[in-house]
Formats: structure tokens, C-alpha cells, sequence
């Protein structure tokens, strides 16, 4: 039987107390001189793929309960910010900048960290804010960092993941329909072939590539896939890539969406809309984030659908908190950050849906998660059907029954985007040009690599 208790870091302590003095590079954070202040500490994120009420706010007001039993006054509120992940950021920019709205923490895509701490719109917190006990997976870790110091705290991490029917698979004659131990790319296009034979109405597979960062992402998993050891930017965030190096990662894009085997819709797709083909059963494979194991697990069983790694190297993703430089209640902030990235709070992120960012979620069955599950995925919030029952598999001790075994060892192997303070510019500029490869008249491989070469190196300056 699982023992449910609350596991609270023993370092945690340690690290409220080195938050004290952080600072080096903007306003340090300082404890209150009253220990009963009072204010609200305003958390600004972008949509919980959870749901409303999902378990990112639940955390908060488990926190906020916590207070009350203290005698503290400080309470949290989460504020969802609308629009994607591109819209959210500029909102996030403009507020901090312009000082338009007072945001206390702030929930970054990890591309966003360089950025926001090099415009100082977020404080420096010591090396212990981002791994105070050794248990942070490695990858996500050094998504928290940026020149030498460490800015925020790994809260969620993400990767990509590739999702499968088994069910069509067996229509189609095909033997072997248990894809879990992992597939490479050429195989995928076989099975897509057989698929399609069979069953004229199923393409191979959809993704996400419309102009958007979700082009990015399937652009940097080709990439990296093709050329080993591929970045594009070097420690300081400048360009650092070859013509030679664009042209084979070019190539490989071009093949991963030929159109033999692409669902044309993956043109003009991003997250919701490649979901919800897949889940029409217009397509075989979908490559996704992990939220969708537990989203697709509501309307399919495990007999009807899988989830494997994704073929070649798959990107990180995820969020991190920060503090904001402009915060007048820090010192708290950090504490709800430090409760909020906890293991037991991790924990609660994985049972969820989403990719927890310690080992110990995946691997201890003794770290729990102290609040109530979250609620199952609504259509709002990006389920393809809407119903209330949570049917996602779990293992023994009540994980998603993936996470062990498919999803932590995806994390650990992932790849970073490009990291640079000019992201922003960066990905407009990677989406824009290799757009040119889905239309009409595509450039060569050559001619379209110099293209880009050019124009990252103005985005990119060295």
C-alpha cells in the first residue's frame, strides 16, 4: 500500500535562508523586518493545461492555507495570462518593463530565462534556488541558469513525445504494435506507409507547424537529430552555426514532412489542432507534449493508444519561476516558489499531467502529493472530448503509468533551444525562413540554408 504523506525537503530551510542575501546583479531579497507583513503575491502564468482549478492553482491555495495556519497575512493569487506562449511573453515584457502590473513571480518558458534576466526584469537567486538537494533532473536544471548564476526554479518541465494507435497499427496487419521501447524516424515512415495502405482515410502522422514556436520546436528536433552535438548558439548566446550544418538539418525537416505521410492540416497546426486530428483518427503518430497522455487517455484506452520517445532527439520545454526585480514582497516570493518546486508539489505536478522536474517524483514512492488531484482535462482547456472521469493509466503508486519509464528518461536525454537573450528574435526569424520549405515553389536545401544563415546572423549578432 502507498503511504500518503507530505515530503518536505530537508534543505528547504537552508535555502529560504540563502535567499536572503541573493542578489548580486539587482535588488537583493531581504527578509521583512515584521515577520506578520501582509500582502498578496501576484504569480502571473500562462493557462494551466489542466484545467480550471487545475492543480498550479491548488498548490497556491494550499500555500495560502499554510499561511493562514502561521498567522501569516501574506496570501498568493495566480493570474493566467491569455493568448499562446508568444502573446503571453510580450505581455510579460510589456507589464514588467512599463511597470503596468505588479507581478511578484513570474512563470517563464525556459527560453524566456536569458532574456528576462539579462533586461534585469528578474532577480538573481544563489546556485541552491535551482537544485538545493541534488534532486532536479540535469537538463531542466540548466534551463534556470543564464551567465554563471541561477534565476529562477524549475517548476514544470516538458518534452516531446511521440503518440501512436496500436489499434490501426493491428488494422493494417501490422504485427508488432506495442512501439514503446522506441522507434527511429525511417521506421515511422514504413508503418505510416502500411497504415495509409490499409486505410486510405489515416495519414501518418500530424504536428505542430504553423508560424509559430511550435515550427521551432519540430525545426531544432530535426536539426539536432541530423547533426550531432548541433547548436546554433554558442555560451553567450550568439550565432554559431555552419551553412553545412542548416543544410542537413534542413534536409532532414524537408523529409519528416514530406507529404506522403504529413496530415496537410500539420501546415496550419499548433497543439490544439494537431490534438484534435489526431484524436480523429485522421492521423497514426502525433508528436505532443505529455499533457496529452493524460487529455487522450479520456476518450482512448491503452489498447487504442500509446506513447513512445520521439524519434531522433526531442526538445525541452517547460516553465521556471522567477521573482520579478520590481517585487516589494521577495523575501514571501520565494518561499511560495521554494513550496511551490518542493517534491510533494512536483509530485502533484506529475499525477496532473504534467512533466515533474525532480527525479524523486518519478523514482520515490515515499514523496506524495499533499493536496487533491487535479481535476480531469475539460474542452476548454485542450481535451479532444470533454468528459470529467480521469482514466489515465497509473502505476502502483499512482503515477501516470508512462512517467517512469518513457517519460523521466526523455527528459534526461532531451535538447535545449537555442539559449540566448535574443530568443524573441531568434525564433521569428528561424519560423519566418523556414517557412519557405511548406510552400509552393520550396527553395533547394543549399539556397534555403544560406537564406537562413544570413538572416540569423543579423538576428543573432556575434
Amino acid at each position: 500500500m502507498v503511504r500518503r504523506r507530505r515530503f518536505t525537503a530537508p534543505a528547504a530551510p537552508l535555502l529560504v535562508a540563502l535567499l536572503l542575501v541573493a542578489g548580486c546583479g539587482g535588488h537583493p531579497v531581504r527578509q521583512p523586518a515584521d515577520d506578520q507583513g501582509s500582502g498578496e503575491i501576484v504569480v502571473a502564468s500562462g493557462r494551466d493545461v489542466t484545467g480550471k482549478g487545475g492543480i498550479r492553482e491548488q498548490l497556491i491555495d494550499a500555500w495560502n492555507r499554510q499561511q493562514r495556519r502561521k498567522g501569516s497575512r501574506y496570501r498568493a493569487r495566480l493570474v493566467e495570462l491569455p493568448g499562446n506562449a508568444d502573446e503571453q511573453r510580450s505581455q510579460l515584457l510589456g507589464a514588467l518593463q512599463s511597470g503596468s502590473a505588479d507581478y511578484d513571480v513570474v512563470n517563464l518558458d525556459v527560453t524566456w530565462v536569458p532574456e528576462f534576466a539579462a533586461a534585469r526584469l528578474i532577480r538573481p537567486l544563489p546556485a541552491e534556488a535551482v537544485d538545493d538537494d541534488g534532486d532536479v533532473i540535469n537538463s531542466v536544471a540548466e534551463t534556470a541558469r543564464w551567465g554563471g548564476k541561477a534565476y529562477a526554479m524549475p517548476f514544470n518541465s516538458d518534452v516531446g513525445l511521440l503518440y501512436y494507435r496500436p489499434d490501426l497499427l493491428k488494422r493494417a496487419g501490422v504485427q508488432q504494435t506495442d512501439l514503446s521501447r522506441g522507434i527511429d524516424w525511417k521506421q515511422l515512415q514504413t508503418l505510416s506507409g502500411d497504415v495509409s495502405g490499409a486505410l486510405p482515410e489515416v495519414k501518418g502522422w500530424t504536428t505542430q507547424l504553423a508560424a509559430y514556436e511550435g515550427r521551432t520546436v519540430n525545426a531544432v528536433e530535426a536539426f539536432a537529430s541530423a547533426v550531432p552535438g548541433f547548436k546554433l548558439t554558442d555560451g553567450d548566446g550568439h550565432y554559431d552555426a555552419s551553412v553545412r550544418d542548416l543544410t542537413t538539418g534542413i534536409d532532414e525537416l524537408r523529409s519528416r514532412t514530406e507529404t506522403a505521410y504529413t496530415l496537410p492540416d500539420a501546415f496550419h497546426s499548433d497543439e490544439t489542432g494537431s490534438l484534435n486530428d489526431f484524436a480523429d483518427g485522421r492521423t497514426e503518430f502525433l508528436r505532443q507534449w505529455p499533457y496529452a497522455y493524460r487529455t487522450l487517455h479520456q476518450s482512448f484506452t491503452s489498447q487504442q493508444l500509446g506513447v513512445a520517445p520521439l524519434p531522433g532527439h526531442a526538445v525541452l520545454g517547460g516553465q521556471n519561476l522567477a521573482v520579478t526585480q520590481s517585487s516589494q514582497r521577495a523575501y514571501m516570493a520565494t518561499k511560495l516558489m521554494t513550496y511551490l518546486t518542493d517534491r510533494g508539489s512536483e509530485r502533484c505536478l506529475l499525477d496532473a499531467g504534467f512533466a515533474a522536474t525532480r527525479v524523486s517524483a518519478y523514482e520515490d514512492d515515499d514523496v506524495t502529493c499533499p493536496v487533491a488531484a487535479a481535476p480531469t482535462p475539460s474542452a476548454s482547456s485542450g481535451s479532444a472530448t470533454g468528459e470529467s472521469a480521469d482514466r489515465m493509466p497509473r502505476d502502483p503508486a499512482g503515477r501516470p503509468a508512462y512517467a517512469r519509464r518513457i517519460l523521466l528518461p526523455a527528459l534526461r536525454k532531451a535538447v535545449q533551444r537555442p539559449r540566448t537573450p535574443l530568443y524573441g528574435a531568434f525564433t521569428q526569424t528561424f519560423s519566418a525562413q523556414l517557412g519557405a520549405l511548406f510552400g509552393e515553389n520550396a527553395p533547394s536545401d543549399a539556397v534555403l540554408a544560406k537564406r537562413l544563415d544570413a538572416a540569423l546572423r543579423k538576428a543573432l549578432p556575434g
